[in-house]
C-alpha cells in the first residue's frame, strides 16, 4: 500500500475519512507492516499498537483496498497500491499491529558536529591528496635533478613543463565528465550502461591523446619558439627535445586518466593511488639513474617521466579490469552522447583553460626576462604546483557531499552551511601550513634546485608573494567546489575568465614597467585572491544556493504495507 501524505505535524495520527466505517473495533489486524521508505539510505523503526478487540462481527476473510493520508514530519509519501487484509479469528485476540516506519537516514558527515566533520573530511580527502600530488612531484623531481647540472637546461624546463603539465590540466574536463557519468550510471544499477559509458569516454581520451601526440611532435618546436621569445632562442632546442619525448606518453596518459576517473566514480581512490605511488617511485629512480649517474640531463628526465606515466596508465587500466569492466572496449559516441559529455565538460574546460592560460602567461613573461629569471621562476612555480594541489581534495569533498544538502531529498541549507564552514576552516589552516612550508624550502634549501647564486637571489625576491598566493588556494578550492556541486557552471566560467583577463592586463602592465619576477608573482597573488572573493561573494549573495529560502516544503518517501 502506498500512501500519499504531506509532512507538517509530528503528532498527527493516521487519518482517513472512511476509517469509522471500514475499521470498526470488531476488526482485528494481524501483523501489518507499514514501511516508510525513501530513495536514499534508510533506517527502520517498528511501533507496536495493541488491538485487544473481543467482538468479531466480520466475515472470516475480508479484503479492503485502502488509500489514506498519513502525516509524518519531513516526508511526502508516494502513492503505491497495496492491500490490507483483516483476518477474523478469536484466537487472534491480544495480537498487535506492528507498524514499521522506515525513515531517511541523514548523511553521517552532514549531521555531525563541526569538529567531527573536520575529522571525517580529513579522513575522506586524505587518500585523494596523493592523486593530486604525484603529477607535480614528478616535475619537481625533474627540476631538482636537472638544476644540479645546468642552469640552461633548468630554464628550458619552464616552457617544456608548460606543454607537458599545464596542458594536461586542460583535460581535467575529461576526468570530471567520466566520474560524473559513471557515478550516475552506477546509481541506476545498470552495469552494461557503466561499461558503455567507460567505452565511450575511453575513445574520447584515446582520440585526444593521439591528437596531443601529433601536436607535440610536429608543432611543438614552433610553439616553443613563439613562447620562449627572441631572448631565449638558445633554450628552444633543449626544451623541444624534452617536449617530444614527454609527448610520446599522451595517448597512454589520457587513456589512463579516464580509467582513473572511472575508478573514482566507483568511489575507489586506493587503486589509482597505488598506481601513482608506483609511477612516482619509478620516476625518482629513473632520474637518479639517467640524470645523476649516466649524465643525460634533461633528456634523461624526460624519458624517466614518460616511462613512469605509461606504467601508471597500465596499472590504472588493470585496476579497472579487476572491477569487472573491459578497459580495452572502446565505442564511438553517438551525437546525443557527445552532447551529454560536452554539456558537462565545456564549462569546466573554460575554467581550467583560463587557469592554465594564466599560469602559462606568467611563465611567458618570466621567460622574456632572461635565463636567470626564468630559471628562478621554474623552481618557484614547480614548488608552487607541488603545494597548491593540497587544496584540491577539499573541492572533491564539497562536490561529493554538497549536492544532497543543496537539492537532494533531504535538502538542508543549515547543514550545507555547516559543511562549507568546516571546509573553509580546514582550508584556512591548510593554507597557512602549505604556504609556510612551500616558502621555507626555497628559502632554507635553495641548493636542492640550483647552486647558481644569481638564480637563488631571484628566488628569494618572491618568497612573500609566494606565501600569499599559496595560502588562499585551499579556501578557494572549497568555495569553488561548492559552486560546482550546486552546478553553477556559468558563474564559474565567467568568474575564471574574468580573473584571467584582468590578470593578463596586470601582467602586461608590470612587465612593461620592468618590475621583473616580483611583478609577475604580484599578478598571481591578485589572480588567486580575486577567485576567492568572487566565489565567497557568490555564496553569500542573498539568492545564492546557500542563502535561498525557496525550498520545497515537502519531500518524498514511501509508506508501504507488507
Amino acid at each position: 500500500m502506498q500512501i500519499k501524505a504531506l509532512a507538517r505535524s509530528p503528532h498527527s495520527p493516521l487519518q482517513h475519512p472512511d476509517l469509522k466505517n471500514h475499521f470498526k473495533p470488531s476488526f482485528l489486524f494481524k501483523n501489518y507492516h507499514f514501511s516508510l521508505k525513501t530513495p536514499h539510505s534508510l533506517t527502520t523503526t517498528s511501533v507496536s499498537l495493541p488491538t485487544n478487540y473481543s467482538h468479531i462481527s466480520t466475515p472470516k476473510r475480508t479484503t479492503n483496498r485502502l488509500t489514506a493520508s498519513c502525516i509524518i514530519p519531513g516526508q511526502e509519501l508516494i502513492e503505491e497500491e497495496s492491500e490490507i487484509t483483516a483476518v477474523n479469528g478469536g484466537e487472534e485476540k491480544g495480537k498487535e499491529v506492528e507498524v514499521e516506519v522506515v525513515s531517511p537516514k541523514i548523511d553521517d558527515l552532514a549531521s555531525q558536529s563541526i569538529w567531527r566533520q573536520i575529522k571525517e573530511i580529513l579522513m575522506f580527502s586524505g587518500p585523494a591528496t596523493g592523486l593530486w600530488i604525484c603529477a607535480p612531484l614528478m616535475s619537481l623531481i625533474s627540476t631538482a635533478v636537472v638544476g644540479q647540472g645546468s642552469s640552461t637546461e633548468l630554464a628550458a624546463l619552464g616552457p617544456g613543463t608548460v606543454f607537458c603539465d599545464n596542458m594536461n590540466l586542460l583535460f581535467m574536463f575529461l576526468s570530471i565528465a567520466t566520474s560524473n557519468m559513471v557515478a550516475t550510471s552506477l546509481a541506476k544499477g545498470d552495469k552494461k550502461e557503466v561499461q558503455h559509458q567507460i567505452s565511450v569516454l575511453l575513445f574520447v581520451g584515446l582520440t585526444c591523446g593521439v591528437l596531443m601526440l601529433l601536436f607535440t611532435q610536429f608543432l611543438g618546436p614552433w610553439a616553443l619558439t613563439g613562447f620562449a621569445g627572441p631572448k631565449n632562442v638558445h633554450i628552444v632546442p633543449v626544451a623541444s627535445k624534452y617536449v617530444k619525448i614527454r609527448g610520446l606518453s599522451w595517448p597512454a596518459l589520457l587513456y589512463g586518466l579516464v580509467a582513473q576517473s572511472a575508478s573514482l566514480g566507483m568511489k575507489d581512490s586506493i587503486g589509482p593511488l597505488k598506481a601513482l605511488v608506483v609511477a612516482t617511485t619509478v620516476n625518482g629512480i629513473g632520474h637518479l639513474i639517467l640524470c645523476s649517474w649516466l649524465g643525460y640531463g634533461i633528456t634523461g628526465a624526460a624519458w624517466a617521466t614518460m616511462t613512469s606515466q605509461v606504467i601508471s596508465a597500465y596499472m590504472m587500466i588493470e585496476t579497472l579490469n579487476k572491477k569487472g569492466y573491459d578497459p580495452f572496449a572502446i565505442a564511438v559516441p553517438s551525437p546525443n552522447e557527445f552532447l551529454q559529455i560536452f554539456a558537462i565538460a565545456a564549462p569546466v574546460f573554460v575554467s581550467m583553460f583560463s587557469k592554465v592560460a594564466f599560469y602559462s602567461l606568467i611563465t611567458y613573461y618570466a621567460t622574456a626576462m632572461g635565463t636567470f629569471t626564468v630559471a628562478a621562476h621554474q623552481v618557484m612555480i614547480q614548488t608552487y604546483g607541488m603545494f597548491v594541489v593540497w587544496g584540491e581534495p577539499l573541492s572533491q569533498t564539497a562536490q561529493s557531499f554538497m549536492p544532497e544538502l543543496l537539492y537532494g531529498v533531504d535538502r538542508s541549507l543549515e547543514k550545507a552551511k555547516m559543511l562549507i564552514k568546516s571546509l573553509v576552516i580546514i582550508g584556512a589552516i591548510l593554507g597557512v601550513v602549505i604556504g609556510t612550508a612551500g616558502a621555507l624550502i626555497p628559502w632554507l634549501l635553495p641548493n636542492m634546485f640550483t647552486s647558481d647564486l644569481m638564480v637563488i637571489q631571484e628566488m628569494h625576491k618572491v618568497l612573500i608573494l609566494f606565501f600569499f598566493s599559496l595560502a588562499v588556494t585551499p579556501c578557494t578550492h572549497s568555495l569553488e567546489g561548492t559552486l560546482l556541486a550546486g552546478r553553477d557552471f556559468k558563474f564559474i566560467s565567467l568568474s575564471m575568465s574574468s580573473c584571467f583577463s584582468l590578470g593578463a592586463l596586470l601582467l602586461l602592465l608590470v612587465s612593461n614597467k620592468g618590475y621583473g619576477l616580483p611583478g609577475c608573482w604580484t599578478a598571481l597573488v591578485g589572480f588567486q585572491w580575486a577567485r576567492f572573493f568572487l566565489a565567497l561573494g557568490r555564496l553569500l549573495y542573498p539568492n545564492s544556493m546557500l542563502q535561498s529560502k525557496n525550498t520545497r516544503e515537502y519531500q518524498f518517501g514511501k509508506l508501504k504495507a507488507s
